[in-house]
């Protein structure tokens, strides 16, 4: 079985696969203080649960935006599943362009999430809207490759920014309101991240459509995606496995050029 290790800067997400479907997920807040031995006994715990061993794990891939968690994580592939991990921009090979100036610029995960895009909607050109600690809008060309982007606030970052900056204004949770106009604060304030970013997110695929000048499918992945289902009126398809896909292909692509290159 396969563990993959998709580290954000809010959650990271373990994720098991026995070659034919994913088995079992689970999310973490990330922590940079926590050790190879708090990462085993977390997660046998949760694998107990489920029916599964760390002992049934027999290889594991990485994806961080994180560097300051790889050490621990990667200690505890070595230690505890007794393996060696891949990890995305170090021993692996993407197999796909990125045509940006700078690619080494572009973050683990926006490069993870155009493989994964690519191959669950080939075809056409495709933007992937990612929404977690910050949003991201990126393109990926009808070849897989990845055009480029835009990154914005999350909107769970806007919300905080709100409480934090502002004396009077609470700490609300975001939820789709039932009206536009709020008639208290709370009201206004969850009316204000939410729709805003339902314009936000509209507003930009209309204008990525627009530049890059050819149809586009729109995919939406990231923890809090579904908060937009029914509102948005830009987003194609809802897919909050985008990542993990994208970590199984590079996983099998990796496989497949070591054992061609043991022959």
């Amino acid at each position: 079985m396969l563990l993959a290790i998709d580290t954000g800067n809010t959650n990271t997400l373990f994720a098991v696969h026995d070659g034919e479907s994913w088995r079992a997920q689970w999310r973490s807040s990330t922590d940079m203080t926590k050790t190879a031995d708090d990462y085993a006994v977390w997660l046998s715990t949760l694998m107990e649960i489920n029916g599964l061993s760390m002992s049934q794990i027999d290889d594991c891939i990485i994806s961080t935006v994180v560097p300051q968690s790889l050490f621990n994580q990667r200690n505890f592939a070595r230690r505890y599943l007794k393996v060696e991990p891949f990890v995305i921009g170090e021993n692996v090979t993407l197999g796909v362009k990125v045509n940006i100036p700078k690619p080494s610029e572009v973050g683990a995960d926006r490069l993870v999430n155009a493989v994964g895009a690519h191959g669950s909607y080939p075809g056409k050109p495709l933007i992937v809207i990612d929404s977690g600690t910050a949003t991201t809008f990126d393109v990926v060309g009808a070849d897989g490759s990845f055009e480029g982007g835009i990154i914005a606030p999350g909107i769970n970052l806007s919300m905080k920014a709100l409480h934090e900056a502002a004396a009077k204004l609470p700490r609300v949770a975001i939820q789709k309101p039932d009206h536009v106009i709020g008639r208290d604060t709370v009201a206004a304030m969850q009316s204000g991240v939410f729709w805003g970013y339902i314009d936000l997110i509209d507003g930009l695929v209309e204008r990525v459509k627009a530049e890059y000048g050819h149809p586009m499918t729109v995919i939406a992945t990231g923890g809090v995606a579904s908060l937009f289902e029914g509102a948005a009126q830009n987003i194609d398809h809802f897919d909050g496995d985008i990542t993990i896909k994208g970590l199984r292909i590079l996983y099998d692509r990796n496989i497949t050029n070591a054992a061609t290159e043991l022959k």
